[in-house]
């Protein structure tokens, strides 16, 4: 099969940028969507010749909101794509949406020149949770958009929802999961709200607002985990959960390590060995692309002894877990203090080993970050 290369392309575009959100994005910035699309096209061209020999299993539009950013301008993407990368045959192909900038005619569009499979921020089905996170759609707009989706033939659906919001209670929360259910995705992403530093919604919080404590998100957590089982969505990482066959290829290559090239401000890649991310600033992108300047915030050559540490950690917030020899063969490190300190998790309910594999169990992914810590 040869190697294979996952390639994330950044929007950073979007109509408002929401309370919670800490991504780099540009919002009211539509004056240089023409030019940052000329700086993408000209950044994938001299990128390409690198990755001779791999073939592109999966592709991915994030952002900032790429149905933002106009079909026309993700078809001519997608074109220079297969122009200059060799794409697999079974590509996943993901584009992120919101539901106020979907459409069916663009979406057909979209089918047409390759994209199958949209993820969709849901985030809640109720309206004044989504006014709370300064949310852009409603409810409606989210019926409208996965009725436009499914009558573009677009058979490959994942919804985004979040718990832990402002006024948000169990009954509320289990109210968004139904109904997400009842549109019968074949994946969601259910995460739990971050207040992250810098964000108009920590300014909320140190302002006096409550959020659900710890303990009622780990009940909102243990409940959806439970229900999402029982209607068929396996769970397959933290906050990820997928009918058979559904699972995000393309998220799989980050927590599974394996190769990717990224393309836009704050875009981050892990090719030949180094880490290395482009600088957040939409203007500094352009500019540096077109005209030769500096582009690059970081770059490291990552030693076996860190790329340990990142399969412990990344690999631990899959259902897939790790195992021993193929710790040993891969990074030649000894498993044994880890074996203990699992089986010390497992005592406590936190772990389960199933044959030579270890994984976190859903009470373990509550307290992963203390759990993965210790072990590293």
């Amino acid at each position: 099969m040869g190697k294979q290369l996952g390639l994330y392309i950044h929007i950073p575009f979007c109509k408002s940028k929401c309370d919670y959100c800490d991504f780099y994005s540009a919002p009211e910035r539509e004056g240089q969507m023409d030019a940052y699309q000329k700086a993408l096209l000209a950044h994938i061209k001299e990128t390409a010749p690198q990755a001779k020999g791999y073939l592109v299993d999966t592709l991915y539009f994030g952002g900032g909101t790429p149905s933002y950013y106009g079909e026309k301008r993700i078809r001519e993407l997608l074109a220079a794509l297969r122009k200059r990368f060799e794409l697999a045959g079974n590509a996943e192909i993901t584009m992120e949406a919101n539901p106020d900038s979907v459409d069916k005619k663009s979406m057909v569009r979209l089918r047409r020149a390759g994209i199958n499979r949209i993820s969709l921020g849901l985030q809640s089905a109720h309206d004044d949770e989504l006014e709370a996170l300064h949310r852009a759609h409603t409810w409606q707009q989210t019926l409208a958009a996965v009725a436009a989706i499914r009558e573009a033939k677009l058979k490959n659906l994942t919804l985004d929802l979040m718990y832990g919001l402002p006024g948000q209670g169990m009954a509320s929360w289990q109210d968004s999961v139904e109904k997400a259910i009842a549109l019968q995705p074949e994946h969601l992403s259910c995460y739990g709200l971050k207040v992250e530093p810098g964000t108009p919604l920590c300014g909320r919080v140190q302002r006096g607002e409550a959020l659900p404590d710890d303990d009622e998100q780990a009940d909102m957590y243990l409940w959806m985990v439970e229900r999402l089982a029982e209607a068929g969505y396996q769970q397959y990482e933290i906050s990820n959960f997928a009918q058979s066959g559904f699972q995000s290829r393309h998220n799989l290559k980050y927590w599974l390590t394996r190769p990717y090239l990224g393309f836009g401000p704050g875009a981050h890649s892990d090719f030949g060995g180094r880490r290395f991310s482009f600088l957040s600033d939409l203007d500094a992108y352009i500019n540096g692309v077109l005209n030769g300047g500096p582009i690059i915030e970081e770059d490291d050559l990552i030693p076996k002894r860190e790329r340990s540490g990142e399969y412990l950690m990344l690999r631990l917030r899959t259902a897939r877990g790790i195992e021993e020899w193929e710790y040993r063969r891969e990074y030649f490190m000894n498993f044994e203090p880890i074996e203990l300190k699992l089986a010390e998790y497992e005592s406590r309910g936190w772990a389960t080993q199933d044959g030579q594999r270890w994984r976190l169990t859903p009470q373990g992914f509550l307290v992963s970050n203390q759990l993965i810590g210790e072990l590293m």
